[in-house]
């Protein structure tokens, strides 16, 4: 079991998004952190479409405080229906970001236990360089992803700071690639960049509209529209979308390493304070 943590460096390609969709396509139990500093949970507006009011992180940051920060996590996780994966979810405003700061090394800590009880995590840490970033989850992490477009203004934002996690971080790098080919293949990205290819998440704002707005399965097109919902969801299943997003998952799973000793921990706590 790993921690595996996901931002971008610009360009939006899809950060939520891909996490979300990698969470429902997770084969064993899986918690999915909303760890955007940004504010204004996407994952409550988008995906949920603000019909949940579910409390998450900022709580977290209170329980922190009184000393009760893994007795409170579980209880603010939300599961997600269908799927073996549960969120919690981020902040509501970007004020509350600041507060985060204290909170990510020790909920490090806590979500390594998670671990111990046979769940991964997928943590979404949005943009790069953000007042409140969890940077500490980042260069935590078991491997850590970094989302880019395949345009040379993407590429080139995520240079330095691809840089910077290689010398910060104590597990793996490698990079997802939303929509390879626009210009540029997912490996002349990879190599530009000079990490690993974890995947090549296909462009169809589509079916990423499934995980970042809410929206119903795709309809087919000609007969196939009279499919009942249980057919299309199956056809959704079986997508080019789908299927690379199960994909990148396969190859991150397959790229974990053993679980970082605590000595190594003490390192990366060190590096971020």
């Amino acid at each position: 079991m790993a921690i595996y943590a996901f931002a971008s460096a610009g360009g939006s390609p899809g950060v939520t998004t891909t996490v979300l969709a990698l969470g429902s396509v997770w084969p064993r139990p899986v918690v999915v952190v909303e760890a955007d500093p940004t504010g204004g949970s996407a994952v409550l507006a988008g995906f949920y479409q603000g019909m949940v009011d579910q409390p998450g992180l900022i709580q977290l940051v209170m329980a922190h405080r009184r000393g009760q920060l893994a007795h409170t996590l579980p209880s603010l996780l939300r599961g997600i229906e269908g799927t073996q994966a549960s969120v919690l979810v981020g902040t509501r405003s970007h004020d509350q970001s600041v507060g985060l700061e204290t909170l990510w090394s020790p909920l490090l800590e806590t979500l390594r236990r998670l671990e111990d009880n046979g769940q991964d995590v997928l943590v979404d840490a949005g943009r790069l360089g953000l007042v409140g970033s969890p940077m500490p989850l980042l260069v935590g992490a078991d491997i850590t992803t970094v989302l880019v477009r395949s345009n040379l203004t993407a590429v080139s934002a995520a240079r330095s700071w691809v840089q910077t996690l290689k010398d910060r971080s104590a597990g793996q790098l490698g990079v997802v690639v939303v929509g390879g080919g626009r210009p540029y293949s997912s490996r002349e990205v990879a190599s530009a960049l000079d990490v690993p290819l974890i995947g090549d998440v296909e462009w169809c704002p589509e079916a990423a509209a499934v995980f970042s707005e809410g929206a119903g399965y795709p309809r087919p097109g000609g007969l196939s529209r009279l499919a009942g919902r249980a057919a299309t969801k199956e056809r959704f299943a079986r997508s080019g979308y789908v299927r690379s997003v199960t994909t990148a998952g396969d190859v991150l799973r397959r790229q974990t390493r053993s679980v970082l000793t605590p000595e190594v921990m003490a390192q990366v706590k060190d590096g971020v304070q």
